[in-house]
């Protein structure tokens, strides 16, 4: 994929031709309902340790998230198989209940369609979200900012999040970059409602950004498979970066690496759980042409693929594997649980053989589930440490994971 050039949208003080809100101007009644459920979201988020500092409690208090949902959002429809969306805008009596509520809402499908787009339903997948306000405001406390501090945002989304880092530093101290143009003038077009003309770029977020660096903070609201080199570089020694470590397995954890003067990084995760969409260049590749799952040696497995369902130890098979992706077959008819290693061909296909034993069967360079039930055995030996006790370590060579 060729990196899509940098170019700045915004960090003029010239206003949009156009930013209005695109429903109608809220009457008294509507501001005060929307004071009131704005007041509500923050005592939530007060209550669930997200916000913590009064730094961050006064931004908070002084963006309103459903400012940056003016273009709508779609919720799921209850009971939809496969899963389906449906557009809530504006002018619907539920949609300020829906900004105010601490949940994601999904503000873009299949790239490009948006709220306004549809009438009835859609069953696509979701490309672009606003994240929950409790994440946002506790990556935000995570991220440690002092004033001064110069921060790049990777992913803009709808501005919420560029928003509150405006009111906490200024707008001179805050760059953010967008990978998708419309979702980036959407978000211009927010923050231009609330005043705030920080400086917006559309590029790959995964470069950085160059002309404004060093940065002494780094965050980033979308998922990365590997750290990129770009960031640690653009960072200052000493600086903080602040993103999600995810992987094709779909676990997926907060990591704040600290950058040290030889050009790495390293840094405890946060715990949390936190899930992220992937970056769109460190998505799953397609995997093409199965290999032949008759072949290679069987063996009585250690750990079946119900491990799988625990997020922790989900995981740490990832670590152990981190370009193997799952799928669930039919196969000599039984269900079988295949993972693919997609950059050497290795594989493993388990099946439960009705005494609650499992058998695992792999082929290639590599003995896939050996590798994994070697880290899974590791694991267990020192106690099943929790998340929070792995360091992440980046090197220009290398990531790893150690507990």
């Amino acid at each position: 994929m060729q990196p899509v050039r940098p170019v700045v949208l915004a960090g003029t003080r010239n206003r949009p031709a156009d930013v209005r809100s695109p429903g109608r101007p809220p009457g008294k009644d509507d501001v005060n309902e929307q004071a009131q459920l704005h007041q509500q979201l923050l005592d939530t988020l007060t209550a669930g340790g997200s916000l913590r500092t009064k730094p961050w409690k006064d931004a908070a208090a002084t963006i309103p998230r459903h400012e940056f949902l003016r273009d709508g959002y779609f919720r799921s429809v209850h009971g939809a198989v496969p899963a389906a969306w449906e557009p809530v805008l504006d002018n619907d009596p539920d949609w300020l209940t829906g900004c105010c509520q601490d949940q994601s809402l999904i503000t873009q499908i299949a790239g490009s369609i948006v709220p306004a787009d549809i009438q009835g339903r859609i069953m696509r997948e979701p490309t672009s979200s606003s994240t929950l306000p409790s994440l946002v405001l506790r990556m935000l406390e995570d991220l440690h900012v002092e004033a001064g501090a110069q921060v790049l945002e990777i992913g803009t989304g709808t501005g919420y999040s560029t928003a509150l880092l405006c009111t906490r530093l200024g707008e001179s101290h805050v760059t953010s970059v967008e990978y998708d143009e419309d979702v980036a003038a959407r978000a211009r077009a927010a923050l231009a409602r609330q005043g705030m003309f920080p400086r917006l770029v559309i590029g790959d977020g995964l470069l950085g950004c160059a002309g404004a660096a060093p940065y002494d903070r780094i965050i980033a609201t979308c998922a990365v498979h590997t750290v990129p080199a770009a960031w640690i570089e653009q960072t200052k020694p000493g600086g903080l970066i602040l993103t999600t470590i995810g992987g094709w397995l779909g676990a997926s954890e907060l990591a704040r690496l600290t950058v040290h003067d030889d050009n790495t990084a390293s840094g405890p995760l946060l715990s949390g759980q936190v899930s992220f969409m992937l970056a769109r260049p460190h998505q799953a590749p397609p995997l093409g042409l199965l290999p032949d799952l008759s072949a290679g040696k069987e063996r009585q497995a250690v750990f079946g693929p119900d491990v799988l369902s625990d997020w922790t130890t989900r995981f740490v098979v990832q670590n152990a594997a981190p370009h193997a992706q799952r799928l669930t077959l039919e196969h000599d008819g039984r269900t079988e649980d295949v993972l693919i290693d997609i950059t050497t061909g290795s594989w493993a296909a388990l099946h439960n053989n009705h005494a609650e034993r499992w058998t695992v069967r792999q082929n290639g360079p590599e003995n896939l589930w050996d590798t994994i039930e070697e880290h899974l055995t590791r694991w267990h030996t020192d106690g099943t440490p929790a998340l929070q006790e792995f360091t992440l370590t980046v090197t220009p060579n290398r990531q790893s994971l150690h507990w």
